[in-house]
């Protein structure tokens, strides 16, 4: 063969390319191809990939990108030349100082030049020329576009300027044929060109997916791109359908009269050797104090950390110090733990809370002597081969903790220390996965939404699956695709492009930290907000050995510092988490009552119901409980509590594994278990018994069973003595390996949970000595998620713990605690601002208290416009002033224009009267409060609702409590998203729930028929509401705003979506019956007012039945259907009057629904 594709764009082209770089190594192979280039749009997102899967399948990787040229200079921001804004060309690496060049190119493209597209010049080719062959691009090339307009002269200056540029022999102009007529005319004019000045040809296919039947998909995806349908006429369109990765023979029937543009394809390729280097670390060198090498530094701080943290038994721990230190140093990675150590030691010594350690890490000495850690792994039987196996050379991963709210002063740290340079954060790309772009597909081909959905809905919600998974998981999902055409199409279609790249991203917390500027060794892109990222991923840039730190924002740890700040603060005490001891029993009781929330990990509903089963005593307790509540782990909690409340039902193996299993109750419980079974029964060394385990979790079927052999029976060649050597039966050590296997899969790294249950304790602890402060501090966290705001003001009345308005007076910026409860935050005051409630709270604090609304607005006029002031007041926060909220309103803008007045008249030097009073003299120029009541109860706490985004000093549905208690089985919080993108609602499951309908959306099908979208409102939040055409009809009545309302319906959960209700019953709060108790002490007294029950007017539209109790005969009676009533206000006071108030009892009761609909 002697053809190779030269310009090809892969799934790296985001929504431009559906060339998935698998298919297209694949098809390159299939097609007796040597040879294949990546050259994506403007980046090299998908470079090293390329590069891996072409190694692997013995294909030669040309790399290359086609880069954006600027028609001036990169700098420029203005069109100055024509239409364009940029040109193609084609870039390809001929040697490694091609590929950095490149990778230089393409990073000054998006450092400097980017303005649309990342945009290079002639000067950043010029300078980065070398080891680098050009050409000159499809009909957006600089060439190709002058000769299309006419310009051969032009075009002739333009092809000699590369020439010249690159080298002789590197710049080659470019053949493309895909039936564009425009083609045709750049054809004619290149080859007129060629054999006037001699520069070479070459012929190539301009590659955007791979097989010839992938245009449909492509053009979808071309679809989805730019938002539009494929029935649109003005759109975007890659016309002809040649756009695939073409054969040699296809491709030389096409330019047949000039095979030599042919031949130098191959002869490009042959000359295109990158080498990549992974695996050898680029760690940047630590400066040490004066005196110390890196190696005898690191050392030092360990034996003072060793002597902090253990005292007289630090000798007894050494032997393991020394021993990880060795394996620290033959690795190499000396520098990386004190780069580590430093700048979490940076945090600490400023204050800036740090995580007590997160991952593998905890399981090592190292780390908890220097203090990168806080989690004894002494104590919890952490194993440092989980964390850095001396048999499997790989960098070190410790992830980091900060205070959410300081996280960014340590990235600021490592940034001054190396250098803003050598300091980026890294790429991420969002994915086209398979419900998402099966509702992405059926938009673009214009199938109605309720058909997509019902689709994408067949397709399970789990982790990592995919359409084909899906298909052979679901069998209604199978026949759908076998027997209806359209459901085919979509699929086929959704198949092409699932898992492609939809967008990128910045990572949540990578940081990378290299020796040199880091477009030395990476290319370099821009996120959304502008920041700097690597253009490789997370797992691209380990492998190339470069170091990559996980500084991560943890909102509990800004919690418990806010907490225990007030803490001390308030009750004058000094606590830490420091001296915490974690064996509290009555921290233990509090997890194992279930009132978890706000306790890390352990706040959702299926966790709180496992801890009021586990009911756990200790650390280790709630380190399993976090290991086990998971998939797959789940199906081991019964064995897990039987054991714990049962030791005579725990049985073992063997006995050699009941020091291991004994402290889980007899059950494999962490990946370390399995990694000591290995080693205790068989012998093996702990480096190698990590590799078993990782076979194991990664499911490598040829590993475990050549492992098992040497499990039982040992392997004198490789030192592993086995099971039978100790004594242990066969049979018996086979069931142990296959347990292993089993839970292999699931096992939870140990010293992950035990520093997530370190965290889950100190909120606990917090929770119960300091409920005021540990809630103020919670709620201060999110205090932009006014659902979990709402929530969390639930607990706090559960608490007994009252939450007040905020207060220009007593309150603050955050929330606070008082002696009467937790002060609302003046930050959650919409259309205020933190600067101006820190000037509020600043002014207040140099000169005393606010005495009136007036010296309020006199003090504060130069921060305050009057949107805030209306805002203070409806919110609650003036309440301490005289006047109500009404008075307030109606004469807070007066006083600000006088105060204005006053301030102008002041500045022009003019006086008035009133500068010649004096103090009592003054009152009578002030302005008074108009003679007008307070807002009514509704009006406040709608305005609260507006202000602040809920109630406070009360909730429309308070009195509501009793009925939707036994009604709801679902809140509005169980739809919305939490941190980990999750909701806690079903798919298409069944749920009632209740509130106040407050929005109304009526929109009209393609019938004509109206339907509505609802916003209903409960305790703690809101949830959408879809009411189709059929039950509209059924509810309209009760569609309306303020409305209170049981609505029963089915749940649809999309990704990355809150989830609805599609409604199926509706019931008014007013029109679901009660029953109504009258109470009597005998029956004697009852018979003398028969005649007054019999009174009663009857309500043939009543809901309500009528109950008698005789207290003395302990009888009930349930009156008649006859004697049922319409609960009024009206009704209640004449039954009141009659029988007396405290004879008088409402007891909801539950409404059933009619049977649901499939």
């Amino acid at each position: 063969m002697s053809f190779a594709h030269l310009h090809t764009h892969t799934e790296f082209s985001i929504l431009d390319g559906s060339n998935k770089i698998k298919d297209y190594v694949r098809r390159v192979k299939a097609l007796g191809m040597n040879s294949a280039a990546i050259t994506d749009h403007g980046v090299m997102y998908g470079v090293i990939d390329f590069y891996k899967e072409c190694k692997a399948n013995d294909i030669n990787p040309v790399l290359g990108c086609e880069v954006y040229v600027s028609p001036g200079s990169r700098f420029d921001r203005e069109v100055s030349n024509g239409d364009d804004r940029y040109y193609h060309l084609i870039l390809l690496a001929e040697n490694n100082v091609g590929y950095q060049n490149l990778i230089k190119i393409v990073s000054t493209g998006f450092i400097d030049g980017f303005y649309y597209k990342p945009r290079v010049d002639i000067e950043t080719l010029e300078k980065y020329h070398e080891g680098i062959i050009c050409l000159s691009a499809c009909l957006a090339g600089q060439l190709p576009r002058a000769i299309v307009r006419g310009k051969y002269a032009e075009a002739k200056e333009i092809a000699l300027q590369y020439q010249n540029i690159f080298g002789e022999g590197n710049y080659f102009m470019e053949l493309q044929d895909h039936g564009i007529p425009d083609q045709k005319k750049v054809i004619q004019g290149l080859l007129q060109l060629h054999q006037e000045t001699g520069i070479p040809l070459v012929a190539t296919n301009d590659c955007h997916y791979t097989l010839p039947e992938d245009c449909e998909p492509h053009d979808v995806l071309l679809c989805i791109q730019t938002n539009k349908k494929v029935s649109d006429t003005d759109r975007m369109r890659y016309e002809g359908g040649q756009f695939y990765v073409k054969s040699e023979d296809e491709m030389r029937g096409l330019f047949s009269y000039i095979p030599e543009a042919i031949d130098n394809t191959q002869k490009i390729s042959d000359r295109c050797n990158v080498e990549i280097e992974f695996g050898n670390t680029k760690l940047p060198h630590f400066e040490v104090p004066e005196g110390y090498d890196s190696w005898t530094y690191l050392n030092k701080l360990c034996d003072d950390g060793l002597i902090n943290r253990y005292g007289d038994s630090a000798e007894e721990h050494r032997p393991r110090l020394n021993y990880e230190l060795g394996v620290i140093k033959t690795m190499g990675y000396v520098d990386y733990f004190l780069i580590v150590w430093d700048f979490i030691n940076f945090a600490r010594t400023h204050g800036i809370p740090v995580g007590p350690g997160r991952g593998s890490a905890a399981g090592s000495l190292v780390s908890y002597t220097t203090g990168i850690t806080d989690i004894d792994p002494i104590r919890y039987s952490l194993l440092f081969e989980r964390f850095l196996n001396p048999e499997r050379v790989s960098m070190p991963d410790i992830d980091v903790d900060f205070d959410y709210e300081r996280r960014s002063e340590v990235i600021e740290y490592v940034i001054d220390k190396y250098g803003k340079d050598s300091v980026t954060q890294i790429v991420t790309f969002g994915t086209m996965k398979a419900r998402g772009v099966i509702r992405d597909v059926g938009r673009v081909l214009d199938l109605p939404y309720s058909f997509c959905d019902s689709i994408a809905k067949n397709i399970p919600n789990e982790l990592g699956i995919t359409i084909d998974k899906a298909l052979e998981m679901n069998p209604v999902l199978r026949k759908s695709y076998d027997e209806d055409e359209n459901v085919h199409r979509l699929i086929d279609t959704a198949k092409r492009l699932e898992g492609l790249p939809r967008n990128t991203s910045m990572h949540a917390a990578g940081v990378v930290i290299s020796q040199e500027p880091m477009y030395e060794y990476v290319p370099l892109a821009r996120a959304q907000d502008g920041t700097l990222v690597t253009q490789y991923t997370m797992t691209t840039i380990e492998e190339l050995g470069l170091l990559k730190m996980d500084f991560l924002g943890l909102r509990t740890l800004t919690v418990i510092n806010d907490a225990i700040e007030l803490a001390n603060k308030r009750d004058d005490v000094n606590i830490s988490v420091s001296g915490m001891t974690y064996d509290d029993p009555k921290v233990f009781e509090l997890i194992g009552s279930g009132r978890t929330e706000g306790i890390f990990q352990l706040e959702s509903a299926g966790m709180k119901g496992f801890m009021k089963e586990l009911k756990p005593n200790s650390l280790e307790d709630v380190i399993a409980g976090i290991s086990l509540y998971r998939p797959g782990p789940m199906d081991f909690i019964p064995a897990y509590i039987r054991g714990k409340n049962d030791a005579s039902s725990i049985t073992y193996d063997c006995p050699e594994l009941e020091p291991i299993l004994s402290p889980t109750y007899g059950c494999i419980v962490y990946q370390e278990q399995v990694m000591q079974i290995v080693r205790d029964l068989a012998g093996y060394s702990m480096g190698r018994s990590d590799l078993v385990r990782r076979a194991m979790s990664k499911k490598k079927t040829y590993v475990m069973e050549q492992e098992r052999k040497n499990f039982i029976y040992g392997n004198p060649d490789e030192n592993v003595p086995g099971c039978v050597s100790k004594g242990i039966d066969p049979e018996v050590a086979s069931k142990i390996y296959d347990d292993m296997i089993d839970f292999a899969k699931y096992a939870f790294n140990k010293s992950h949970a035990a520093c997530y249950a370190v965290v889950a304790y100190q909120t606990a602890f917090l929770k119960l000595y300091y409920p005021g402060e540990f809630m103020a501090a919670l709620m201060t966290s999110v205090l932009d998620n006014t659902s979990k705001v709402a929530s969390y003001i639930v607990v706090c009345r559960q608490l007994g713990l009252s939450v007040l308005p905020p207060d220009i007076n007593a309150g603050e910026g955050k929330f606070t605690v008082t002696d009467d409860g937790i002060r609302y935050g003046m930050y959650a005051v919409k259309n205020l601002g933190r600067p101006v409630v820190d000037g509020i709270v600043k002014e207040r604090e140099e000169r005393g208290e606010y005495r009136s609304l007036q010296e309020f607005l006199e003090r504060t006029g130069s921060l305050v416009n009057k949107r805030a002031v209306e805002n203070l007041i409806k919110a609650g926060a003036t309440d301490c002033l005289e006047g109500n909220r009404r008075q307030k309103v109606h004469i807070y803008p007066a006083i600000m224009d006088k105060a204005a007045k006053d301030m102008k008249d002041s500045v022009s030097g003019q006086m008035s009267l009133f500068d010649f009073t004096d103090a009592n003299g003054k009152k009578a120029f002030a302005i008074n409060f108009p003679e007008v009541p307070e807002f009514d109860k509704r009006d406040k706490l709608a305005f609260e609702k507006a202000v602040i985004g809920i109630y406070v000093s009360g909730h429309p549905l308070e009195d509501d409590m009793d009925f939707m208690e036994k009604n709801v089985t679902a809140q509005s919080i169980d739809f919305q998203l939490d941190e980990e993108g999750q909701v806690n609602v079903d798919d298409n499951s069944y749920v009632t729930i209740g509130g106040i309908i407050s929005s109304v959306n009526v929109k009209f099908t393609k019938n004509n028929q109206a339907m509505a979208f609802l916003t209903l409102e409960d305790m703690v939040g809101d949830v959408e509401i879809i009411v189709f055409p059929r039950d509209y009809e059924k509810n309209r009545e009760l569609i309306e705003e303020d409305r209170k309302v049981l609505i029963r319906g089915k749940v649809s959960v999309e990704e990355d979506k809150d989830a609805k209700i599609i409604c199926q019953n509706m019931m008014a709060f007013e029109s679901a019956p009660r029953d109504l108790w009258i109470r009597f002490p005998d029956r004697e007294k009852y018979i003398s007012f028969e005649s007054e029950i019999n009174g009663i007017e009857p309500d043939p539209d009543g809901y309500d039945t009528l109950i008698v109790y005789l207290e003395k005969e302990k009888e009930k009676k349930v009156l008649p259907r006859r004697y049922c009533i319409s609960r009024d206000r009206l009704r209640m006071d004449q039954i009141s009057a009659l029988f007396g108030e405290k004879n008088i009892k409402v007891v909801e009761k539950h409404v059933e629904f009619r049977a649901q609909r499939a």
